[in-house]
């Protein structure tokens, strides 16, 4: 997409990278107040990814590029110190004057309120698709010691951007329960990403989904049998909890849909 000439820190510079940019096109005289907005809308969208407020800062231009009026970055705190992730950018009516005048077309807007014609003004978000990558796996990246003396490697990935939402499995592979296991993950398979995994121990397995972050692991026991419950397990928390089979994909989709993380937006 772009060159850079000094390529540096892992994946944060690269001679090649990619952005995802949006032109939000406004009214003359008001660019200042939708900067303002989607100012705090960006910010409010990273925070609520959940690697805390703390993570992120503003950092205001004070030198301008001869078409703007206003322009920040939003920062996040790197392994290597606050680095920009984002730029919001009021950049006044140059783009569409420009393509105005090398095209020879008019490509004014005609307000109905106003009952006049005026070229926008933009908006402009520009987000490094590369530095978001590195961003989410610096900061969900850890090891952690427990308190029984064991240590683990944990993805703590945000739920929606989990690759996988939900491993299940059978406590032992006899007496039904992988049947029963299999039953579960046919029925969710088609809502979302699903793993099944019977090899080795529980807590093996356990540890193999909080490397990968998954963000919840279903067990399925002899109780499950007789009650049609599981055990549900928390990847960040380690907390479980017994809930009804039929349950599990209202409770799973609510927690791990990005729809689900954009409503925090309203």
């Amino acid at each position: 997409f772009r060159n850079e000439i000094v390529a540096r820190q892992f994946i944060f510079r690269m001679r090649e990278f990619e952005q995802m940019e949006m032109q939000f096109f406004v009214k003359p005289g008001t660019e200042l107040d939708w900067f303002k907005k989607w100012k705090e809308i960006r910010l409010k969208w990273h925070k609520a990814l959940g690697f805390g407020d703390a993570s992120y800062r503003y950092h205001d231009h004070d030198k301008l590029a001869h078409y703007a009026n206003a322009a920040t970055d939003i920062e996040f705190l790197m392994p290597f110190g606050f680095k920009e992730v984002e730029g919001i950018h009021s950049r006044t009516n140059f783009d569409l004057s420009q393509h105005e005048k090398f095209s020879g077309k008019s490509i004014k807007y005609f307000d109905p309120e106003l009952n006049e014609s005026y070229t926008p003004y933009v908006i402009e978000t520009s987000i490094g698709v590369d530095r978001m990558f590195l961003s989410i796996m610096s900061a969900s990246y850890c090891e952690e010691q427990l308190e029984n003396g064991e240590s683990r490697v944990v993805l703590k990935l945000p739920a929606a951007l989990a690759p996988v939402k939900l491993a299940v499995m059978p406590l032992v592979k006899k007496d039904g329960l992988p049947e029963k296991a299999r039953e579960i993950i046919d029925s969710l398979k088609f809502h979302f990403h699903c793993q099944y995994d019977e090899k080795d121990s529980i807590g093996k397995r356990y540890r193999r989904q909080d490397a990968i972050g998954t963000p919840y692991c279903v067990t399925i026991d002899h109780q499950t049998l007789e009650d049609n419950c599981v055990t549900l397990r928390n990847r960040d928390t380690m907390q479980q909890e017994r809930v009804a089979i039929s349950e599990l994909n209202n409770i799973i989709a609510d927690r791990v849909s990005i729809t689900s993380l954009l409503k925090t937006l309203q």
